[in-house]
């Protein structure tokens, strides 16, 4: 059996800038893979935080008529990258129907920069609290090598270098663009509701208050939610570093789980295409959330 901490032990004898792609698959899909789930879900709600980003979201009504299909396409689409690597078949084919998807709409590289670096700073912040230990500065740098990667895949002009770099981006520019917009809001409602009907439906509204628990102040504002009581909080947070002192003591995981295996994940139970996830927009048709202009130096994929 592999002890506890044998694992951290193998990432840190790999090399974070050749090795990025083992170093973060280890990390999410053997050392955290619930924890970076839940993290990512929560990277959604600062993406809807920026209003440009928000309002296009619910214009296109991706996430408040099709949440679960939304949800469960993205979730595939990146983790195809994950399990199989950039230069697969499979992890091509993915990268290409995102770019597509992306492609067909005028979104500031900006955004899709700040969309980038949430999926690099929001698991470690998420981990820092409530995992059963922190990322390694090994796990940090192939995480940040890991987004470089795919950021220049997707043709993101001036993605950060380091994690320093890609918190830095993070932080000033939810500073600068956080903000109120009635859209964000119903793709933020439509969220917490869709993240309810995983449960049985009369824990839908405690989960719906766990949900807002978890949100910072700077989230509450921008959508206006009324604050969680202290007893919220509490019950929430401290739930989730019982459960973080209980997984540590916990055999490590023998086999690795990808996202495709998550029971939030209902959409295709007999299996699916990577090549038809996401959307097929047609001319003139809003169906993207993430649209923006293709650079003429972007890569074909």
């Amino acid at each position: 059996m592999v002890k506890r901490f044998e694992r951290l032990k193998e990432i840190q004898r790999l090399d974070p800038e050749r090795d990025f792609l083992q170093i973060y698959r280890f990390t999410v899909s053997y050392e955290f893979p619930w924890d970076i789930t839940r993290a990512l879900e929560l990277a959604l709600f600062r993406t809807y935080a920026v209003p440009s980003i928000g309002r296009l979201l619910a214009e296109t009504a991706e996430l408040t008529e099709r949440s679960q299909k939304r949800y469960d396409d993205t979730a595939l689409l990146l983790d195809t990258v994950v399990e199989h690597g950039f230069d697969s078949g499979a992890g091509r084919t993915a990268v290409r129907r995102i770019n597509r998807m992306h492609r067909s709409y005028d979104i500031s590289n900006d955004d899709m920069r700040y969309v980038l670096c949430t999926f690099v700073v929001t698991p470690k912040r998420w981990l820092d609290v409530y995992g059963w230990r922190r990322l390694s500065g090994h796990e940090l740098r192939a995480f940040a090598a890991y987004y470089r990667t795919l950021g220049a895949h997707m043709g993101i002009q001036d993605v950060p270098q380091t994690y320093e770099d890609f918190e830095r981006v993070l932080d000033s520019y939810e500073d600068e663009h956080f903000g109120w917009d009635e859209g964000a809001r119903a793709v933020s409602d439509a969220t917490l509701d869709l993240m309810g009907s995983w449960y049985p439906r009369p824990l839908a509204p405690v989960v719906r208050k766990a949900g807002l628990a978890l949100l910072d102040e700077s989230l509450l504002r921008a959508f206006r939610y009324e604050r969680p009581s202290p007893v919220a909080r509490g019950l929430t947070r401290g739930a989730l570093r019982l459960r973080a002192r209980a997984v540590r003591l916990l055999p490590p995981r023998s086999a690795p789980h990808y996202a495709r295996q998550n029971p939030e994940v209902r959409g295709y139970p007999d299996g699916y295409d990577v090549a038809r996830l996401g959307t097929f927009p047609t001319p003139g048709e809003r169906g993207c959330p993430f649209p923006r202009r293709r650079p003429a130096d972007a890569p074909t994929e």
